[in-house]
C-alpha cells in the first residue's frame, strides 16, 4: 500500500528526485526537484483499486480512483451479495464526491454467468444445488461473502441480473470465465452472453468510443 501511494503521488506530479548539482544532459537547474516525466494530468483517470469491502471503497473514492469490485467481498451483513456490493459502490461514489474530484468515477464489477443456449450448454452448465446461491465463507480470518455464478436460459439470466443492484448500479460488467476449459468454450459462453442476454441489460458494442462512467 505504502508503494502504491508513492506511485500516485508520482503521477500527480509530486517532486521524486533532485537533479544533481551538475546535471548530466538535463535542462534542470542544478538541485532542483524533478517529478517523473512525461508528466500527465489526468493519467489518474485511468487508474484501477480493486476494493474487497465497504470501507476500502470509500478509501479509493476519497482518491480518485476507479473502483473494481469481484465477485469476493471480505464481509458478511446477511444482505445478498449484489445488496452488499451496491452499498459498496455507493459508498464509493459518496466518498468520490465528498472529496471534491471532479471527473466521472468508473465502477467495474464482476460475474460469473453461464448462458444455457443449446442442448452441450445444459450438459456442462447444468445447476447443481445450491450453485445458483451465495456463499459465505472465512477468508484470512474474515467472514466473506462469495458471489453465486448465474446458470439458466437468457430469459432468466435477463431478469436476474435486473434484479442484481450491483449490476445496475456499475458502469461496467466483467464476466469471468472458465479459463481453464479452453479458447472455444469461453468463446461460445462470451458469445452467447453478448448476443443473447447482454442487449436486454443496455448493452452494445462499443463503436461511440470508451465507456464515460458516473456523470454524477
Amino acid at each position: 500500500r505504502e508503494k502504491f501511494e508513492l506511485f500516485l503521488q508520482a503521477i500527480q506530479g509530486e517532486p521524486m528526485a533532485r537533479a544533481a548539482e551538475k546535471p548530466y544532459m538535463s535542462h534542470a537547474a542544478p538541485g532542483s526537484d524533478l517529478r517523473i516525466e512525461p508528466h500527465s494530468p489526468e493519467l489518474i483517470r485511468r487508474i484501477w483499486w480493486g476494493a474487497g469491502s465497504r470501507e476500502t471503497a470509500e478509501a479509493t473514492g476519497r482518491q480518485g480512483l476507479n473502483l473494481m469490485s469481484s465477485t469476493l467481498l471480505t464481509e458478511a451483513t446477511g444482505a445478498s451479495f449484489g445488496d452488499l456490493q451496491a452499498e459498496q459502490i455507493e459508498r464509493y461514489r459518496s466518498a468520490f464526491r465528498a472529496a471534491g474530484h471532479t471527473h466521472a468515477p468508473r465502477v467495474s464489477i464482476s460475474r460469473s454467468v453461464l448462458p444455457i443456449v443449446t442442448e452441450r450448454d445444459r450438459m456442462l452448465f447444468g445447476v447443481r444445488p445450491g450453485e445458483n446461491a451465495d456463499q459465505i465463507g472465512i477468508i484470512d480470518g474474515h467472514r466473506s461473502t462469495f458471489g453465486r455464478t448465474y446458470t439458466g436460459e437468457p430469459d432468466q439470466l435477463i431478469e436476474q441480473l435486473k434484479a442484481d443492484a450491483a449490476v445496475q448500479a456499475a458502469d461496467t460488467l466483467m464476466l469471468t470465465i472458465p479459463s481453464q476449459a479452453g479458447v472455444e468454450l469461453n468463446l461460445h459462453i462470451l458469445e452467447s452472453f453478448a448476443t443473447h442476454v447482454a442487449p436486454a441489460l443496455g448493452w452494445k458494442p462499443n463503436t461511440e468510443g470508451p465507456v464515460q462512467g458516473d456523470p454524477a
